[in-house]
């Protein structure tokens, strides 16, 4: 009858204390306002090419080929479960650093009527059996391993025979979808840039300092950041060079701050076909990983080997990837740990509530690229030639396709301008 006795005051105890512990849980609200700030470095191909989405000039196209030093783009997201009396109407004040201007307005989209045609477009009538394949390849090292490459047939994709290798290339990385600010998730949305600015943040640009967002629908967000939560620094290619074994040599300098590095190579072969490679370790669609990641993917990545460690610094790609697609467009991506921020700050107190006002959240990529093979100025050997085309005196600037539309015009063409989905 004791042990009975003990047992029924054991139970009693924990029943107690799972019942405070019950009345202990904090109670969270909010936030009213979420601000994202997606920051991006580009260097190499994409740099100096102008404003995202315009044609470039053939100056700005010699100044990519050139390594195009470096540029920045931020894209800022402000999302509120206010809604304005009147129009909405919201800024960002940056530090004089960013030398972007005095203020950035945030625009709400307006929505766009849905335009209806009398004629309904006959895909039956205009489609085309695609054609030519697809080689996929990973990892680094001077050979692909074994099981490489996965063929893609793309004529016998359209007939639904599927490519063994296929449905593990498919699975993905389970990376956490992100959810910034949208029109769709918040009552009321901002954002920069827009059609109202056509502002850019040049290569010197820096977030360093106090920030103040305010508007009509937004509680006011004052934070400041600090050395370390600024853009990540360009990434160089110190090395782009094919060896004596035919295996491609990339080399690059580290970049402080940055957590995790991914390669990536695309190119065509002969007999309409694409070739794809990636750094990653693991034979899963790195290809289609997001422009950021969060905090938590970064390290399970890394860990997986999906993506290289800050302290990697050079790859090479296997010689199979170069003999099938010599002239190939490489790109090499940092991705920096996002900076978060709240107010006010969590009560130590569980009693007492956490209303949230606001949540801040900076995230960072830096990226770089070329032709594989095609080192950039500073890192040719002395005595090399320039690869660089000669400028014509007094030639027109045209607007001719950028590197990346020209290789992935002649893979489309190729392939009669339709690559499945999979």
């Amino acid at each position: 009858m004791a042990w009975m006795k003990t047992t029924a005051a054991v139970s009693m105890i924990a029943l107690t204390a799972s019942a405070a512990d019950a009345q202990q849980k904090q109670v969270v609200t909010g936030p009213v306002a979420t601000y994202w700030m997606s920051a991006q470095t580009m260097s190499g191909f994409g740099a100096g090419m102008g404003a995202p989405g315009a044609r470039p000039s053939m100056s700005q196209m010699m100044g990519a080929m050139n390594g195009g030093g470096a540029s920045k783009t931020l894209t800022l997201q402000l999302g509120s479960s206010r809604k304005p009396t009147a129009e909405p109407s919201a800024e960002h004040l940056p530090p004089q650093g960013l030398r972007s201007g005095p203020t950035l307005p945030l625009t709400t989209p307006r929505a766009q009527p849905v335009q209806r045609t009398e004629e309904t477009p006959s895909f039956s009538r205009d489609y085309q059996k695609p054609k030519g394949r697809m080689l996929i390849f990973w990892g680094c090292g001077e050979h692909a391993r074994p099981g490489q490459p996965i063929v893609i047939d793309f004529a016998k994709m359209a007939d639904g025979k599927m490519p063994p290798g296929l449905e593990a290339m498919s699975r993905g990385l389970n990376v956490t979808p992100m959810q910034p600010p949208s029109p769709s998730r918040n009552a009321t949305y901002g954002e920069w840039p827009n059609e109202k600015t056509r502002t850019s943040v040049p290569g010197n640009g820096s977030l360093l300092g106090e920030h103040l967002i305010r508007g009509t629908y937004s509680p006011d967000i004052r934070f400041s950041l600090n050395a370390a939560q600024d853009f990540l620094g360009p990434l160089s290619l110190t090395t782009n060079a094919i060896g004596a074994s035919g295996a491609g040599q990339l080399g690059w300098g580290a970049v402080p701050n940055a957590q995790a590095y991914l390669a990536t190579a695309i190119g065509g072969g002969q007999d309409d076909t694409v070739v794809l490679w990636t750094s990653s370790e693991v034979q899963a669609s790195a290809f289609s990983l997001p422009d950021y990641l969060s905090n938590g993917d970064i390290g399970r990545l890394v860990a997986s080997r999906a993506l290289m460690g800050p302290q990697t610094t050079a790859c090479t790609i296997p010689q199979e990837v170069v003999k099938v697609a010599p002239q190939a467009m490489v790109q090499l991506a940092a991705y920096g740990n996002e900076t978060n921020l709240s107010y006010p700050e969590r009560p130590k107190d569980p009693k007492v509530a956490w209303n949230i006002e606001w949540t801040v959240k900076v995230r960072y990529k830096s990226q770089t690229g070329g032709l594989l093979g095609m080192e950039m100025p500073g890192a040719r050997r002395q005595g090399q030639a320039d690869p660089r085309p000669v400028m014509v005196p007094g030639a027109q600037e045209t607007a001719p396709p950028t590197p990346a539309e020209a290789i992935g015009g002649a893979l489309l063409r190729g392939l009669g301008g339709r690559i499945p989905r999979f």
